[in-house]
């Protein structure tokens, strides 16, 4: 059915999992460390994260890889020429995972301030005067009401960074585009095989949804105990 390239399409659409999952833990920690920033009061930080969300949310994806993947690596290959270094390659997975979490870093700094300012400050007040440090009061009660509502919006931004996944193809990352591409210029059915690598991205949407259902109750149980 798959004319032999069955076993392409399913390691590519490993790759693009992968490569999704590491995004997304960019994304994460990026967008936590912008939030605090933005929170923390200071202005000078405020004011980097401010501009670090602006700048990225304007510039459109594809251009950022571009430059990610080709301009570092000519700066790259100017240094080491200088100074007699081997070349340094950047690779395709790394370049595209990078910039993919950087872009949505982006958005998960707004979703995540949101969500710290939905939380009631009278909770965090009460845990410090009952005797907890800040990083137990954060571990145990800010963090999962924290999860609670950002949950709905790092749900979409994960259904979009693993779409977002597709441009790395342009790059020469093996993934399910490319597979696809590839399976498609060999048997000259170019369209068929672009209609498995979208089920292939629906079944990864379906299981995803699921996933983060479940995750969404799990901390939804847990608000619950910690306001009663």
């Amino acid at each position: 059915m798959l004319s032999g390239y069955g076993t392409e399409i399913f390691y590519g659409a490993l790759e693009t999992l992968r490569l999704s999952l590491l995004s997304l833990v960019v994304a994460f920690l990026v967008g936590l460390l912008g939030a605090t920033a933005k929170l923390s009061g200071n202005r000078l930080s405020f004011f980097l994260s401010t501009c670090y969300t602006t700048i990225i949310r304007g510039v459109p994806d594809l251009v950022l890889m571009l430059l990610t993947f080709y301009s570092i690596q000519i700066a790259l290959n100017v240094v080491t020429d200088r100074f007699g270094a081997a070349q340094v390659d950047i690779s395709p997975f790394w370049a595209g995972s990078v910039t993919i979490g950087l872009v949505y870093g982006a958005y998960f700094v707004e979703t995540f301030r949101g969500a710290y300012l939905s939380i009631s400050r009278g909770q965090i007040e009460a845990a410090m005067a009952y005797g907890m440090t800040y990083w137990t009061a954060f571990k145990r009660i800010v963090f999962p009401q924290l999860m609670l509502h950002a949950l709905p919006g790092i749900s979409n931004n994960w259904q979009v960074i693993v779409k977002a996944t597709a441009l790395v193809s342009i790059i020469g990352l093996s993934d399910l585009v490319k597979a696809a591409q590839n399976a498609g210029r060999s048997t000259f059915n170019s369209f068929f095989f672009m209609l498995v690598a979208a089920g292939v991205y629906l079944v990864l949407a379906a299981i995803s949804t699921v996933a983060l259902d479940r995750l969404q109750r799990h901390y939804s149980r847990h608000a619950r105990g910690v306001s009663r």
